[in-house]
């Protein structure tokens, strides 16, 4: 747009020809009659036409002023239409927000949260995504995405984030198996060949590792806690999992077996991370706070 035209001048031209007064015109904008009129003929002259037909009838819009008067309402329309955009953009909880969790957490998580942030912000619109740990972490730092949902530890050079829950592991095994008969179970116990555990690049299988560091892992992996699952219902191992993914297993009572560690350590802790420059910053830890007051059953408060 030219330096010398101003959205302001627009209004006063639309204002003339709505109001066929300069006046009536002058006296809707809060403006001066002098004023208006001054830069209506400046207005004219950045336009090279003659918007106006000044006579002693009153004002006539002149036939190659209608069409750029007609142009001037569009572009007024566009600018107010912006305006509220920003607005509505920066009222909390209202512009898309990208949020990616990992895929152990994701499918057993994601629905309770979606639940508790539509009740809470209506207005919010989710992007969901589901990833593995190196991969969102690489997409926040990269701005492919608003926040995620991860396990800690994490690496927080430029980042913030905010412990949510603390999520129990249990061991599954298949019934019958000889984990399922002991009378207590404590993390030395799993010391023994079986242990199934999910592909690389999964923090899953690095905190089921530093559990169960004596233990023999199989050679078998699988590639998502549900294929785990099945794995493990038809006998070929047990595993350590995390405790939302319990939830609606009732199809495999009589195949598996599960049973809680009394160890603090058989868990991990689940924290939501953004950027630390990111200018909602503030939204995010608000989303966190609620994150933190609801949260779903097996699983407690973070410390």
């Amino acid at each position: 747009m030219n330096a010398g035209l101003s959205l302001r001048d627009l209004e006063y031209a639309v204002a003339v020809a709505q109001t066929k007064h300069f006046g009536r015109a002058a006296q809707q904008c809060a403006v001066s009659q002098p004023a208006l009129s001054e830069q209506i003929r400046k207005l004219e002259g950045l336009l090279n036409t003659p918007l106006f037909e000044r006579g002693r009838k009153g004002v006539q819009v002149t036939q190659r002023g209608a069409e750029l008067l007609h142009q001037a309402e569009r572009v007024l329309a566009e600018a107010h239409g912006l305006l509220e955009m920003a607005r509505d953009i920066a009222e909390p909880f209202t512009a898309p927000l990208r949020l990616a969790a990992i895929q152990t957490l994701g499918p057993y998580y994601l629905p309770f949260l979606l639940r508790q942030v539509r009740a809470a912000h209506p207005r919010l619109a989710l992007r969901l995504a589901e990833g593995q740990t190196d991969t969102l972490v690489e997409q926040l730092r990269a701005g492919e995405t608003d926040a995620i949902l991860i396990a800690l530890p994490l690496p927080l050079d430029g980042l913030a984030m905010q412990p949510l829950f603390r999520e129990s592991f249990v061991l599954v095994c298949p019934m019958g198996h000889r984990l399922a008969s002991l009378p207590r179970l404590h993390l030395p116990d799993l010391a023994s060949e079986g242990l199934i555990l999910l592909e690389e690049g999964h923090c899953l299988r690095d905190h089921a590792l530093s559990l169960c560091a004596a233990a023999t892992p199989q050679l078998r992996q699988a590639t998502s806690i549900e294929t785990l699952w099945h794995m493990i219902a038809a006998g070929e191992g047990y595993s350590l999992l995390p405790a939302l993914s319990l939830a609606g297993r009732q199809s495999m009572e009589t195949l598996v077996s599960t049973r809680s560690l009394p160890e603090v350590e058989a868990g991990r802790t689940i924290a939501l991370a953004w950027r630390s420059t990111d200018p909602r910053g503030a939204e995010l830890r608000q989303l966190a706070t609620l994150l933190r007051d609801e949260l779903p059953e097996g699983v407690a408060v973070a410390e």
